[in-house]
């Protein structure tokens, strides 16, 4: 890029588009001109225009003057690190070695850059080198993506990043090298680098191509916020967003680029993940070639060595003393008093996580199978307890804990132990947590007897019982604490004998308290009874009491056992019950006398079949079906009736809800229609003025209807509809649904106006209107179940009485509403 030289004082470029304007020093080269009196200038919008211009431009040059020295700068760096390498190889000093690198570079046609970057790949052969010579192997035989360079610029944009990110004093310094060398070229326009806190938080510690704002309000993302970035942390996976906005994850740049693809890569290094790599993309993002993904994990490689190597920029950060923090830890574990173990990371000769060494087993560390905790000290953990790697999926939560970095706790694990090759199953709860580059395991073995009792505290807290033990001989008694609360007493009173129980006792209950201690105390057999107990505080409680008696060594009575239950929720319940069945089968006593009723109304009005119609050439057939349920009657109506004018007036109707109001809500629509059709009018008219009487003069009724007025002489059908499904027309062999009319249901506004159309008809035509309770199902659109009509309406009919059974016997609708179906033929 070329940027013009900047202005001198004095000296107009050409382009400028302002005459230059001589400063003080230059006022001798003014000529002569006539003396004009001093004003204030006032810069016209061409004047500010142009200046701002010539700003921009001088901040332009200036930065890429910036970028070229960084560039110089990590290009220098790959050159001086590919004279070590034939330093090293040739065993020459570095005047030699730079001669060397400028005498190949001219043999082989290429610059000294990019002949260095290929030196570094021959002699490093690592993950680096592995994703570039696959990148340039792709890319002869398909681009690798947006924006992808020849291979001798891959090496040189790779290894120019790596150079730049080992020597970064910065995370920031190293997001900014990636996108500009490794990231831009494949069309990416932004990335993020976050780390992990050791609460599970995130921290963004590098950005680039974000804005200032931006990257602010995403400093740091708490714990347990589910953002992209989290997702590939907790998942220890690259998770990829073809769309971040359709993916409806939160993340930064979100608002710069709502519909952009995201790629997010854990960052990790010896089974532990340091932190993560988020690569953004302006736009959607289709599926990446392999070399193109193996690149983009070898820079989250790259990100998680310096992450590891660079200091932490969190504040709140613990530092852990001792490297590894394990000698540190172990002292604090010593005094827990649970067992616990110091675990540290075993890696294998490729760096990858195998096992964990346990550095430090506490004091209070107790082994499953009688092992002294010298033993297991220094083991390994899988072959100590080779069992955590089975169904407990132990091992699987501490390696997640030390890659992740959050913690788990868990209550009543099984773990089992190989004691004699003989597995021992116990139960635990325990705690893992990561501590530095170590991991803290505790667990405490639930103890049989301890959990029993206090099970058994639990149960009869919740039963609101509790047991007694009362010895005969001595008169001591022994109370379980809930007994206290029962009574209403406090805990330094003495508890109540047996034999004291009737003077609590409601008196109406004296004879039942007297006949339980004469089974109890007299028979030795075991009773139970149930009194009211009237408590000191005012309160009356319904107690059940259970007791057993317990014999001596001599065959006397010695003690009596038992229990005391607070039945006072029972007992009230009951008769809650009792009085709730009483007003329930009166309710439906009621509520069958109202259905009967409703029943009856709508059979007169509407019987399931109507008398033939005096129409010549018409055929008409009506057939109604009630709803199955007598709890569902509905406000579906139909009328076919000849006009004063000899014309026929069809319709049907459905009117909103069930129960008597629809009912009557049907009556009234219905024979508000029949007196409105005496006027002549059309469908049209007769709809509107319909919607006035649904809106003003009833009680909030709204009804969907199909209204068509059959000339016999013309043979032609006018009609129109209010939001109901239009007729059906049969003609041959075919069937087909007519045109959906603009018209709203009625009564839901106060005026509106009815599209309507006219049909001419043909002999052997026939026309169908029906109610939604015909085709409607839970489970089907309603144009499929239109089709599945149509479907029905074309197969040959005998008459139209039979068609319109054929209609309702093969209906597959679901709902329990009520169907109307009237049926036009012409003859």
């Amino acid at each position: 890029m070329t940027t013009p030289p900047p202005a001198e004082s004095g000296v107009a470029h050409p382009g400028d588009g302002v005459p230059a304007v001589p400063d003080a020093a230059d006022a001798s080269a003014v000529p002569d001109t006539p003396a004009v009196p001093k004003t204030p200038a006032v810069p016209d919008a061409a004047d500010v225009s142009a200046a701002e211009g010539r700003l921009a431009a001088t901040v332009e040059r200036l930065r890429g003057e910036v970028r070229a020295a960084h560039a110089a700068a990590e290009g220098r760096a790959l050159i001086e690190l590919a004279k070590g390498v034939i330093v090293e190889r040739l065993g020459c000093g570095p005047t030699q070695a730079a001669r060397q690198l400028a005498e190949l570079a001219d043999r082989a046609g290429l610059s000294r850059l990019e002949l260095a970057a290929d030196i570094i790949n021959q002699a490093a052969r690592d993950r680096m080198a592995e994703a570039t010579d696959e990148f340039v192997r792709t890319a002869v035989g398909e681009p690798p993506a947006t924006g992808a360079s020849t291979g001798a610029s891959v090496a040189v944009r790779l290894r120019t990043a790596e150079s730049a990110a080992l020597s970064a004093g910065d995370t920031q310094a190293v997001a900014e090298s990636l996108l500009r060398h490794a990231l831009e070229p494949l069309g990416a326009v932004a990335v993020a680098i976050w780390t992990t806190g050791p609460d599970t938080s995130l921290s963004l510690r590098g950005h680039a191509g974000f804005g200032l704002d931006e990257a602010a309000r995403w400093h740091h993302v708490p714990p347990g916020v589910t953002t992209a970035a989290r997702q590939a942390l907790v998942g220890r996976r690259t998770v990829r967003y073809a769309s971040l906005s359709a993916a409806g994850i939160p993340s930064i740049g979100r608002g710069p680029h709502p519909d952009g693809g995201r790629v997010v890569v854990p960052a990790g290094t010896g089974g532990r993940i340091h932190g993560v790599l988020e690569i953004c993309w302006p736009g959607p993002l289709g599926p990446l070639p392999q070399a193109v993904e193996r690149q983009i994990e070898a820079l989250a490689e790259l990100c998680a060595h310096t992450l590891e190597t660079l200091p932490e920029a969190s504040p709140d950060s613990l530092p852990v003393p001792g490297g590894d923090g394990a000698t540190t830890l172990a002292e604090l574990s010593d005094g827990l008093y649970d067992p616990a173990l110091v675990l540290t990371p075993h890696l294998d000769e490729t760096g990858a996580l195998v096992d964990f060494r346990i550095r430090h087993a506490n004091a209070h560390f107790q082994d499953p199978a009688g092992r002294p905790r010298g033993s297991v000290d220094g083991a390994l953990l899988l072959e100590a307890y080779p069992a955590t790697a089975g169904g407990s999926e132990l091992f699987e939560r501490i390696e997640r804990v030390y890659a992740t970095g959050e913690p788990f706790r868990a209550r009543r694990v099984r773990l089992t132990a190989l004691v004699d090759q003989v597995p021992l199953a116990s139960l635990a709860d325990i705690s893992i947590s990561r501590h530095g580059a170590s991991v803290l395991f505790i667990w405490r073995v639930e103890d049989e007897s301890a959990r029993l009792a206090s099970l058994l505290q639990h149960a009869q807290r919740l039963g609101r019982v509790g047991a007694f033990e009362e010895d005969l001989l001595t008169g001591d008694i022994t109370w379980h604490g809930q007994l206290y609360e029962l009574f209403g007493r406090s805990t330094t009173e003495p508890p109540v004998a047996l034999r004291d129980l009737a003077g609590l006792a409601h008196p109406d209950d004296a004879d039942t308290i007297r006949r339980f201690l004469q089974k109890v105390l007299e028979q030795r057999r075991v009773g139970s009874t149930a009194f009211r107990m009237l408590r000191h505080d005012g309160v009356t409680r319904h107690i059940r009491v259970t007791a057993e008696p317990a014999p001596g060594s001599d065959g006397g009575l010695q003690a009596v056992r038992g229990a005391y239950q607070d039945i006072s929720a029972q007992h009230w319940t009951e008769v809650a019950l009792t009085a709730t069945r009483d007003r329930l089968a009166a309710t439906e006593e009621a509520a069958e006398e109202r259905n009967r009723l409703t029943l009856q109304l709508q059979h007169a009005i509407m019987p399931p079949a109507m008398p033939p119609l005096d129409a010549p050439g018409l055929d008409v057939a009506v057939r109604y079906r009630p709803a199955e349920s007598d709890s569902l009657v509905g406000g579906d109506w139909y009328d076919a009736v000849v006009l004063p004018s000899k014309k026929v007036l069809l319709c049907v109707g459905d009117v909103a809800g069930h129960g008597v109001e629809a009912a009557t809500g049907m009556v009234v629509l219905r024979n508000a229609l029949r007196g409105l059709a005496v006027t002549g009018a059309g469908p049209g008219q007769l709809l509107s003025w319909l919607n006035g009487v649904a809106h003003h003069l009833t009680a909030h009724v709204t009804a969907t209807a199909v209204c068509g007025v059959y000339d016999p002489e013309s043979r032609t059908l006018r009609w129109a509809r209010a939001g109901h499904l239009p007729p059906v027309l049969v003609r041959g062999e075919e069937a087909l649904d007519l045109p959906l009319l603009r018209g709203v249901l009625l009564g839901a506004l106060a005026e509106t106006e009815y599209e309507e159309t006219e049909l001419r008809l043909e002999p052997g035509d026939t026309v169908l209107m029906y109610t939604d309770g015909l085709v409607e199902r839970r489970d089907t659109a309603v144009h499929d179940s239109v089709a599945q009509l149509l479907t029905v309406a074309r197969q040959p009919s005998d008459s139209l009485e039979h068609r319109l059974d054929q209609l309702l016997a093969r209906s597959k609708s679901d709902t329990d509403d009520d169907t109307c179906v009237v049926g036009v033929q012409v003859l």
